[in-house]
Formats: C-alpha cells, sequence, structure tokens
C-alpha cells in the first residue's frame, strides 16, 4: 500500500522554527523527485520547496528563499523540510508529494498544518 505521511507540523511563534518529515512506504522513493505544497484558507496551492530524487538539486519559492531548507535521506525512505525564520504568511496545510514525471505517476500524503502565531 502506497503511503506519504507527513508530520512536524503545529503551533509555533514567529521567527521561529519547525521540521517537517514526509514518510514513504509501498514505493521505490529513491525513484521520485519530491516536493513540498502549501495551502492556505482560501488560497489556491503552491509549490514551495522541490528536491531531485537523488537529492542533488533543489528549488524553492521565491517566499522561502533562504529560510526553508528541502532534504532527503533515501535510505530512511524519508523526505524533510526544514524551516526557520517563520512568518504569520507561512501558515497553511503543509503536503508532501513524491513525483516521477515520466511515467506520470504521483503520491501525496494528506497534509500537516503549520500555524504561525504570537
Amino acid at each position: 500500500q502506497v503511503q506519504l505521511v507527513e508530520s512536524g507540523g503545529g503551533l509555533v511563534q514567529p521567527g521561529g522554527s519547525l521540521r517537517l518529515s514526509c514518510a514513504a512506504s509501498g514505493f521505490t522513493f529513491s525513484s521520485y523527485a519530491m516536493k513540498w505544497y502549501r495551502q492556505a484558507p482560501g488560497k489556491e496551492r503552491e509549490l514551495v520547496a522541490a528536491i531531485t530524487s537523488a537529492g542533488g538539486s533543489t528549488n524553492y519559492a521565491d517566499s522561502v528563499k533562504g529560510r526553508f531548507t528541502i532534504s532527503r535521506d533515501n535510505a530512511k525512505n524519508t523526505g524533510y523540510l526544514q524551516m526557520n525564520s517563520l512568518k504569520p504568511e507561512d501558515t497553511a496545510v503543509y503536503f508532501c508529494k513524491a513525483e516521477r514525471a515520466v511515467f506520470k505517476s504521483n503520491y501525496w500524503g494528506q497534509g500537516t498544518q503549520v500555524t504561525v502565531s504570537s
């Protein structure tokens, strides 16, 4: 059974940090690129960060560059999103996605809530 399970969300004060995890099972995680998206209430889902299957290349939305770091540990079938210097506008549900574009194969996690508030 294919699963992507996010964890690590929660309530944090502005300027704080969180690390999200995305645990994969039921498929060959190391063959898939991984992306983190977020969706705030009333807004479209937006791409936050992406990392290639081997972890050699990363990309970030302009709004999180210099604050967020995406990484992965293929030996543990887990991806991460380290979020520092959090701002209230980072409040959203965060989703991880495993993507293998050439085979049009995608898997989504269920999402984890991140709330940045004092």
